[in-house]
């Protein structure tokens, strides 16, 4: 990692933190995790923590047929296997639909070494008179406010 221009001090033993993330622009309940994804860095590197976004897969029930659902074993294998292959301590689940939700908790839930966090961050979101409207959904461990 430091040939990607990390500074040696980072390297001094703090925790690297996996942010898991699901983001893509073919899975539209997950297009706002990019700007999320941020905020969770800010909170790792905030924490005392060494915060490395990696990507994973993602299936959107609009773009895959016949079914998303036929490709969940195949996201929750993706998950089980970025957390056990990198060398992250600890880790943030970027999900935001019905499929990617159930996918990285199971992947995740198999890794005792590094139990995962999620942050089930969705949005409902519709046009009104042609503006958008949408309803975040609460963060892990936060209560609704609707």
């Amino acid at each position: 990692m430091k040939n990607q221009g990390y500074p040696h001090d980072l390297f001094d033993g703090r925790p690297v933190i996996g942010i898991l993330n699901t983001w893509s622009d073919l899975t539209p309940c997950n297009g706002h995790l990019r700007e999320l994804a941020e905020k969770v860095k800010a909170g790792v590197w905030e924490a005392g923590g060494f915060p490395m976004e990696v990507p994973v897969f993602s299936a959107s029930e609009n773009t895959f047929r016949p079914t998303a659902m036929m490709f969940r074993n195949l996201a929750a294998l993706a998950v089980e296997e970025a957390i056990r292959g990198q060398p992250i301590d600890g880790c943030v689940l970027m999900v935001g639909c019905d499929k990617t939700t159930p996918s990285l908790l199971m992947g995740g839930r198999l890794l005792s070494t590094c139990p995962p966090s999620s942050s089930p961050a969705g949005r409902c979101s519709t046009a009104i008179s042609g503006a958008s409207a949408s309803a975040p959904a609460p963060i892990s461990g936060s209560s609704p406010k609707w």
